[in-house]
């Protein structure tokens, strides 16, 4: 039996979504591919709010995460952080010999204007990276707040992590002053996983253009350079079943509203917080809350792993808490295509099963 997913990616995919991925296999140096990919981006462009160049990659989010920081560095990184995968960027600056600095908040909290535009004030630092929207704890930071301070600091190259939030979320990477804007598929875009999104400046660019060694597949000006030169192509073999897949779903996220489909977001939100606090407590700062999954504190201190058994027989599963937070929170991700009645459906079981 198939279990619905409530967790924080992959995310459920539509039966017709999934259908598109049978297309035939056309070349990929092809004129169609070029269509192809060219629709893509400006599709990308329109729910992200931008008019910078978007990049495609075979490969997780975080793939382009790690082409940002290793292409775009000269100098030092900052790197904010407010659960486990805000640490990542730290990792793979450390991992491909690039100077940076991590700045950490207590799990729960969330990155103030304040912690960067100090850091920034220092003049070390000439990238910075933010994550938008951390699924460990469900904390989604003010990165239009934080955009207004890196722009006092022309030189500092901005970086988000929107992984788990395109799509999900109102993201305004023009006028946040965001350079770099990273997502992947597998999570409010509703499809499965395979395929790195970003945006890229030409701030990003001509930084790139100043850096040595960076790297060959997840060479960011590469890839850049390539999808110019060669009119929305790209250097290694692309994932194509994804590609027709993306393209179908961009358009059913147009059909559906973009903003609609945030506010579907805010409203699955405001349930399940409504929900969490009635039964147990929010982990973390609620006016700093996700739209796109829910860490809830396991205040009965109930088995999360029981319960998501149980669930598993009537056709659910829920995400138990992240590294050390594992049965302390439970997570339930509500984000992509799901709708309030499912999320309602969801609970009710969840009620019924806890004897709430």
């Amino acid at each position: 039996m198939h279990k619905k997913l409530f967790i924080p990616g992959p995310t459920e995919v539509k039966s017709d979504v999934l259908e598109k991925m049978s297309t035939p296999m056309i070349g990929h140096r092809s004129k169609d591919a070029s269509t192809l990919q060219r629709s893509i981006s400006e599709k990308m462009m329109k729910l992200l709010y931008t008019d910078k160049q978007i990049l495609l990659s075979t490969s997780s989010g975080s793939g382009f995460m790690e082409a940002a920081i290793r292409s775009c560095t000269k100098k030092r990184a900052a790197v904010f952080s407010v659960g486990a995968f805000g640490k990542r960027w730290y990792d793979m600056a450390l991992g491909n010999g690039v100077a940076a600095d991590l700045f950490e908040v207590e799990w729960g909290k969330h990155t103030t204007p304040e912690m960067v535009d100090e850091a920034l004030s220092t003049g070390k630092y000439d990238l910075v990276t933010v994550t938008h929207n951390e699924t460990s704890t469900g904390i989604m930071n003010p990165v239009g707040e934080i955009g207004e301070v890196v722009k006092k600091y022309p030189d500092v190259v901005f970086c988000i992590d929107t992984v788990s939030s395109a799509a999900g979320a109102k993201i305004e990477v023009d006028k946040w002053g965001v350079d770099i804007c990273v997502t992947s598929t597998q999570k409010a875009l509703a499809l499965p996983p395979g395929l790195a999104i970003c945006t890229i400046s030409e701030k990003a660019v001509k930084r790139a253009e100043t850096v040595e060694n960076r790297g060959y597949y997840f060479d960011i000006l590469k890839v850049y350079k390539y999808i110019g030169k060669k009119d929305h192509q790209y250097p290694s073999t692309p994932n194509l079943s994804l590609m027709f897949a993306l393209d179908y779903q961009l358009d059913k996220i147009m059909e559906e509203g973009i903003e609609n489909r945030f506010d579907r977001h805010k409203e699955m939100a405001d349930y399940v917080r409504s929900w969490a606090k009635k039964n147990f407590e929010l982990f973390g700062e609620e006016e700093y809350a996700s739209n796109t999954v829910t860490a809830v504190k396991n205040t009965k201190g109930i088995s999360v792993k029981d319960l998501n058994a149980k669930l598993a027989e009537r056709g659910f599963t829920i995400s138990n808490g992240y590294g050390d937070l594992k049965e302390k929170t439970f997570r339930i991700a509500h984000m992509g295509d799901i709708t309030l009645e499912e999320v309602k459906e969801l609970l009710e079981n969840i009620d019924d099963i806890l004897g709430l």
